[in-house]
C-alpha cells in the first residue's frame, strides 16, 4: 500500500526524571517495534517539550517516517486564567507541527494519533496543513491526514468538518478582491452549500431588491463602486419543526475596503480584501452546521459590496436613511461596516429570531484593545454571552466581553445633522465601543450579540496551528455555539 507518515504524541513528565509517557497509540506502536521508539527517544536528546518534535526514519515498513510530538503535561484541562482547554490547545498545536514535518518530507499521507481527543487532533491536522496557494506555480505537496487506529472515529470526523469550515473562511478572506467580488462570494458560498446539504435555501438578492427594502445606508456605501452590491440570504432548516425560531447570523461583507473618500493609507491596504471576514465566518459556520446536520434553524444574512472612492461615493457629512427610518450622518466614509450592518440588523428582525449574532471586522480600535487574543463580544444578553464563552473554551478561539454602556450611545446620538453619527464625537476614544453602541440603535430584540473580529482577522504566528495569513476566526466558535444552542431548549 501507500507509505504514510505517522504522528505520535508523548506527554511531558509530571516530575523531571523517569521515562516519558506515550499516548495509547504511541505505546502500541512502541510495542510493535519491540521498544525501539522508546530507546531512540532516550538517546536522541532531552525530553520533548510541548510543541517540539523529533523525527525517526526506518522504524517501521509502513511508516518510513515517524514524528513524535510533545503534548505537554497529561490531563490538564480548562485553565481559569487562559479561558481555554489547555489539553485541547496543546494537541492542536502539536499535531499541526507534526503534520507540517510530514509535508516537508513530501509524504502524501499522514496518520495521526488521536492523543486522547480525536476532534482536537483532526482540527490541528486540517488547520495546520492549510495554505492558500491558488495562484502559485510552486505549491506545497498535498498531504491527507487520517486517523491512526480506530479510537474516536466520529470525533475525528467532526474535527475534520470543523477544521474545513474554518479553512473555507480562510479561503474566502485570503483570496484577492478581484476574485472574491460580492457576486463571486455569493456564488462560491452557494456552491459549497449545495454540496453540503440539499435542504438549504439560498437567495442572492440584487441591487433592485436592496432598493425595495429601503436599505439606504447599505446602498450609500455600495454606490461608490462599479461592482454591484449583493444581499446574500441563506436558510438552513435543521430543526424538526420548521417554525422553530431561528438563530440569525449577520456578517459584514465588504469585499474590499479602500475607506472610500476617507481613504485609508496605502501601506497594508491589501489586507482589506479580508474586510468581509464577518460574512466569511458566518457563511462558513452555516455550511459547517449543514454538513453536521445540526438540529436547529439558522438564517445567514450577508450584505456584500465594495467601499471605493469615486464621483458617486459617499462624502463626509452626507446624510443617509437606514431601513428603520433613522438618519445617519456619514462623518467618516471608512466607518462603513456599521452602515451595512444597520440595514441588515433591521432586516434580521423579520424572522422571529431566537437570537441575532452579527460578526464584523468592524474597528481598528478592537485590534488595539485585544490584539489577536480574542474576539470582542458586545451583547445585551447574559444567556447569549454564556453560550458563546463556553463554546470558545472548547474551541480555543476565544471571546472576551466588552461594554455596551449608555456612555457610548450618547457619543453617537449627539449629532449635528441627523439622528446618529457614524463615528463617536470623541472619535479616537473607545472606537470599538462607540461602533457597538451605533449598531445597538438598530436592535430591538433582547438576545443580540455583536462580534468585532477585526483583531483576529489575520495570523502572524500567535496561533501556532494556523500558518501566516487570514485566520478565518472565530468560525469554529460560532459552530460550537450553534451546537450548544441546538441542545438548549430554553430561549433564555
Amino acid at each position: 500500500g501507500r507509505k504514510s507518515g505517522l504522528v505520535l504524541g508523548i506527554y511531558a513528565n509530571e516530575k523531571e526524571e523517569g521515562p516519558p509517557q506515550f499516548t495509547d497509540a504511541g505505546d502500541a506502536f512502541d510495542r510493535c517495534v519491540s521498544g525501539k521508539l522508546r530507546e531512540l527517544l532516550s538517546i536522541s536528546g532531552p525530553l520533548l517539550k510541548k510543541g517540539k518534535t523529533r523525527i525517526f526514519h526506518g522504524l517501521h515498513q509502513d511508516f518510513p517516517s515517524v514524528v513524535v510530538v510533545g503534548l505537554g503535561k497529561k490531563s490538564i484541562g480548562v485553565s481559569d486564567q487562559e479561558n481555554w482547554d489547555e489539553g485541547k490547545e496543546n494537541i492542536r498545536a502539536a499535531v499541526s507541527v507534526g503534520c507540517r514535518q510530514v509535508q516537508d518530507l513530501e509524504i502524501p499521507c499522514v496518520e495521526v494519533d488521536p492523543c486522547g481527543d480525536a476532534q482536537a487532533a483532526a482540527e490541528g491536522a486540517i488547520l495546520g496543513l492549510y495554505e492558500y496557494d491558488e495562484f502559485k506555480k510552486r505549491k506545497k505537496p498535498v498531504v491527507t491526514p487520517q486517523l491512526h487506529g480506530s479510537d474516536g472515529k466520529e470525533a475525528w470526523q467532526k474535527g475534520t468538518i470543523y477544521g474545513e469550515g474554518q479553512n473555507l473562511a480562510r479561503h474566502l478572506m485570503e483570496a484577492p478582491a478581484n476574485y472574491i467580488t460580492p457576486i463571486k462570494f455569493a456564488e462560491l458560498v452557494e456552491q459549497k452549500l449545495k454540496a453540503a446539504h440539499s435542504g438549504v435555501k439560498i437567495h442572492i438578492r440584487s441591487k433592485s431588491w436592496i432598493e425595495e427594502q429601503q436599505m439606504g445606508a447599505f446602498l450609500s456605501v455600495a454606490k461608490g463602486s462599479e461592482e454591484p452590491p449583493v444581499f446574500l440570504e441563506i436558510h438552513y432548516s435543521g430543526s424538526a419543526n420548521t417554525n422553530d425560531p431561528p438563530l440569525v447570523l449577520v456578517g459584514k461583507g465588504v469585499t474590499f475596503d479602500s475607506g472610500g473618500i476617507s481613504l485609508k493609507p496605502s501601506s497594508g491596504m491589501d489586507a482589506m480584501r479580508a474586510d468581509m471576514g464577518g460574512a466569511a465566518t458566518v457563511c462558513s459556520a452555516i455550511v459547517t452546521a449543514a454538513t453536521l446536520n445540526l438540529p436547529l434553524n439558522i438564517i445567514v444574512l450577508a450584505p456584500l459590496c465594495e467601499n471605493m472612492p469615486s464621483g458617486r461615493a459617499n462624502k463626509p457629512g452626507d446624510v443617509v436613511r437606514a431601513k428603520n427610518g433613522k438618519t445617519i450622518q456619514v462623518d467618516n466614509t471608512d466607518a462603513e461596516g456599521r452602515l451595512l450592518l444597520a440595514d441588515a440588523l433591521c432586516y434580521a428582525h423579520n424572522f422571529n429570531a431566537r437570537a441575532i449574532v452579527n460578526a464584523a471586522t468592524l474597528t481598528g480600535a478592537m485590534d488595539i484593545a485585544l490584539g489577536s487574543a480574542a474576539t470582542g463580544v458586545f451583547t445585551n444578553s447574559s444567556w447569549l454571552w454564556t453560550h458563546l464563552y463556553e463554546a470558545s473554551i472548547l474551541t480555543g478561539d476565544r471571546v472576551w466581553r466588552m461594554p455596551l454602556f449608555e456612555h457610548y450611545t450618547k457619543q453617537v446620538t449627539d449629532c449635528p445633522l441627523a439622528d446618529l453619527s457614524n463615528v463617536g464625537k470623541y472619535s479616537r476614544a473607545g472606537g470599538a465601543c462607540t461602533a457597538a453602541a451605533f449598531l445597538k440603535e438598530f436592535v430591538t430584540i433582547s438576545h443580540w450579540a455583536h462580534l468585532d473580529i477585526a483583531g483576529v482577522m489575520s495570523n502572524k504566528d500567535e496561533v501556532p496551528y494556523l500558518r501566516k495569513g487570514m485566520a478565518g476566526r472565530p468560525t469554529r466558535t460560532l459552530v460550537e455555539f450553534a451546537t450548544r444552542l441546538s441542545q438548549d431548549n430554553q430561549s433564555a
